[in-house]
């Protein structure tokens, strides 16, 4: 008796089992790894959850990653001594002025520098996007920042859909492409 019991004990478990809806990982839609191929963004194909943190504003308080959840977040890791990064962000201000009002944001997270040489470097240079700052190189470890520019795209639900190393121009037709590709989806 106890083993046609767990016999249909373990039948009754396997047919659960094999019912249960499985969750499979998050893609990028097709419509959206086309669009950032396109403009010469890696794009890993799965969706991936970025490592939440909380970095001190140039503008003053703390902002958090996650709280950005909802937008399309390009996620700038720079310095002002860095040629390459001076040369991408006045490109970045055109994007971030194009899309801000629908929903993108771009956060630009200095690595370890004085915060009174980047605020005058942001004033002087007009621009109005967020400004972090990882002054203990912290998060920039985290996120394996060998070289930079290095840059982080994620999408409204929160997850890495890009990444870009070294620089590029943000406000050419094909990266305008898909940043509304993914503005839109």
């Amino acid at each position: 008796m106890k083993r046609n019991t767990l016999s249909a004990v373990f039948a009754i478990c396997a047919a659960f089992l094999i019912f249960l809806p499985h969750q499979a990982e998050a893609q990028v839609s097709p419509e959206v790894t086309r669009a950032l191929r396109d403009a010469n963004i890696q794009v890993s194909g799965q969706k991936i959850d970025p490592r939440d943190f909380t970095l001190p504003l140039l503008a003053g308080g703390n902002a958090s990653l996650s709280s950005y959840k909802g937008k399309v977040v390009i996620l700038n890791f720079w310095a002002t001594w860095c040629p390459p990064c001076r040369v991408e962000m006045p490109s970045m201000e055109t994007l971030y002025r194009r899309f801000s009002a629908q929903g993108l944001e771009i956060l630009a997270v200095d690595l370890g520098e004085d915060a009174s040489l980047v605020r005058q470097f942001i004033r002087n240079a007009g621009y109005t996007f967020p400004v972090m700052f990882d002054s203990d190189n912290r998060v920039s470890s985290v996120y394996g920042i060998e070289a930079i520019p290095t840059t982080y795209i994620i999408d409204r639900e929160g997850k890495i859909v890009g990444r870009v190393i070294g620089s590029i121009t943000w406000d050419n037709q094909r990266v305008i492409a898909a940043i509304d590709a993914l503005l839109k989806s």
